[in-house]
């Protein structure tokens, strides 16, 4: 429990930036508030395959999809009497950041990956990522839905210190960003040191201080020596792996130079 108090606020604070983000560079590309504008203009990466192969159908039917998913959470927040129920009860038009703040981290995952490369680039170029490493800004991508596991994880109260809530493989470009740019090898998101990590990278490109991600580390090193003193060493060393240590010694000097 107290890992995720830990966590929560910095994944909050991660959340909220990148829907400001992302809402800034479709406002940019499409020109737009209205939201059928952004979704015709700016939610096109189906564009970026052949038309009638299978990449274009699949990204194409994901867009569709993701229509059925915005009506859905705002009927859901509607029916909370929320963020959305003064434009419906005034028959207004609903702006993109009320849309926006219905949507689930996973659900706004899939309108980013609807969205086309030159709003991924403008999201990667406002948190400065190394365009080396991101020339097609999908790293933003990758981050989002590596978050999402530990996000809903915290939300509904699931064990974290195993990781237990990774549901899928976490995309390699994103893992070697961070090896790279932290200074560290055989990062593997089996163990919750690499959330950490990448949640720490990208506070410091979200513009949070060098104290505040300190004190972060700090925290979750706290946590990590409570439940050595709580179970056995070898327990310990399977849950948290061999490289804790000097990959929590690595991210203390990044955030040092960053």
């Amino acid at each position: 429990m107290q890992l995720k108090t830990v966590l929560y606020p910095k994944v909050m604070y991660i959340e909220n930036a990148l829907k400001s983000y992302v809402i800034e560079a479709l406002l940019a590309d499409s020109k737009s508030e209205n939201f059928d504008i952004i979704y015709n203009k700016s939610l096109t990466a189906y564009r970026n395959h052949t038309p009638g192969s299978n990449p274009y159908k699949a990204e194409y039917t994901k867009r569709m999809n993701l229509k059925g998913k915005i009506n859905a959470a705002l009927v859901r927040d509607y029916n909370k009497r929320s963020v959305v129920a003064h434009f419906f009860n005034n028959d207004m038009t609903i702006p993109v950041w009320a849309i926006f703040e219905t949507l689930t981290l996973g659900e706004f995952g899939t309108l980013y990956d609807c969205a086309n490369t030159n709003v991924k680039l403008y999201v990667s170029n406002i948190m400065k990522l190394p365009t080396n490493l991101d020339p097609d800004g999908l790293i933003s991508q990758f981050f989002i839905f590596t978050l999402k596991d530990l996000r809903n994880a915290i939300a509904h109260n699931n064990v974290i210190f195993d990781t237990r809530f990774n549901t899928g493989s976490v995309n390699q470009r994103l893992v070697t960003l961070l090896e790279r740019e932290i200074g560290i090898t055989n990062l593997d998101f089996k163990y919750i040191d690499a959330y950490v990590i990448m949640i720490t990278y990208f506070l410091r490109k979200m513009g949070e201080t060098k104290t505040a991600c300190k004190q972060f580390v700090v925290s979750f090193q706290q946590q990590t020596q409570s439940l050595r003193n709580e179970i056995p060493i070898n327990i310990y060393s399977q849950i948290l792996g061999t490289q804790h240590r000097s990959n929590m010694n690595a991210l203390y000097n990044y955030i040092s130079r960053s």
